[in-house]
């Protein structure tokens, strides 16, 4: 089994060969989601390499990040596009919290 993949639309696809995956991965639009407010961003990527390092389970191919602000550095990671996408939109819900009301 092997640690590479690429993306087929939103699909993972195991590479068959290192050279393959490289060649993809040098051009390849791995983003997920991303959105910026503030000096603070939320990034989600196609790693495009297993994350889970032998463990067992299903390759962990995705990552989300915060950068700046109170959780700059917090991230998290999962197995699908939908998971990742769900897991980028709770990321920016703790990156950009709702205003509190106003007090009165």
């Amino acid at each position: 089994m092997s640690d590479e993949y690429t993306l087929d639309g939103k699909k993972p696809i195991e590479c068959e060969d290192l050279l393959t995956w490289a060649k993809w991965f040098e051009t390849a639009n791995r983003h997920v989601a991303q959105d910026e407010r503030d000096g603070v961003r939320v990034s989600t990527v196609f790693l495009g390499l297993d994350h889970r390092f032998g463990g067992d389970g299903p390759p962990i191919l995705f990552e989300t990040m915060i950068f700046g602000g109170p959780h700059d550095q917090d991230q998290d990671r999962y197995c699908t596009w939908e998971e990742a996408e769900a897991g980028h939109a709770a990321m920016c819900a703790l990156a950009f919290p709702q205003n509190k009301k106003a007090e009165g």
